[in-house]
């Protein structure tokens, strides 16, 4: 048994749309963060040297700001999904589901 109205988004255009647009962008980030993540786990693995400068007179090195950068990072691109996800996507799914309603 098939839901008519899940057959008509699923053919709509603009869901296919939906899922490239979404698909594409999240793999995008989510290979980003993995670049990041894994960079400075290899700064970690690798360069333990320069991670261990210290910055200034007081006791903290490098890793310390670049690991705070990473958190930060992460933080950055999850808002800049949501605010797509909010605008682009949301707009897109608000169009398929009255197209599909009809």
């Amino acid at each position: 048994m098939s839901d008519p109205v899940v057959d008509k988004i699923q053919n709509h255009p603009k869901y296919k749309e939906l899922r490239a647009k979404r698909g594409g962008f999240g793999w995008f980030l989510a290979v980003l963060m993995l670049v990041v993540y894994y960079g400075y786990i290899a700064l970690i693995a690798f360069n333990k040297p320069f991670l261990a400068q210290p910055i200034g007179a007081g006791v903290t090195t490098v890793g310390i700001p670049l690991g705070m950068g990473v958190i930060i990072f992460t933080i950055v691109i999850t808002g800049i999904y949501v605010n797509r996800a909010n605008s682009e996507y949301d707009k897109l799914t608000k169009e398929i589901l009255e197209d599909a309603t009809k």
